[in-house]
């Protein structure tokens, strides 16, 4: 069951290569998630290293590595292309991060999936 839309936050709190984690839920179950604005583009994904069921961020908000280029797994250091999502070096090699549908609208970032948490 999903909703049409779930606003996250206000589109000018997410400035450029800034992150944001979120919550929802998808069939009664929490899903931890972060957003993220990337060269003019938002892109969110579900917080899920493809390597290992862990979070990306051991819970404090850092996504990306010390340049700003990739999203990176703090376990064991896989690197995503915050684009696509892909995995461009470890050992998840070639798979992607689940991908969510965010729009930015009136002036918030909503989410067009899941229940709010």
């Amino acid at each position: 069951m999903g909703v049409a839309e779930l606003e996250i936050l206000k589109a000018s709190d997410l400035k450029e290569g800034d992150t944001h984690v979120f919550h929802f839920k998808r069939d009664g179950i929490r899903i931890d998630a972060f957003v993220a604005r990337v060269k003019g583009v938002l892109v969110a994904y579900e917080n899920l290293c493809r390597h290992l069921p862990v979070s990306l961020d051991y819970g404090d908000g850092r996504f990306w590595d010390t340049k700003k280029h990739f999203f990176v797994c703090y376990t064991h250091g896989a690197r995503y292309e915050p684009r696509t999502g892909k995995c461009v070096d470890g050992p998840c090699g070639g798979a992607s991060l689940h991908s969510l549908r965010v729009e930015e609208k009136e002036g918030w970032i909503h989410l067009s999936e899941g229940q709010a948490d």
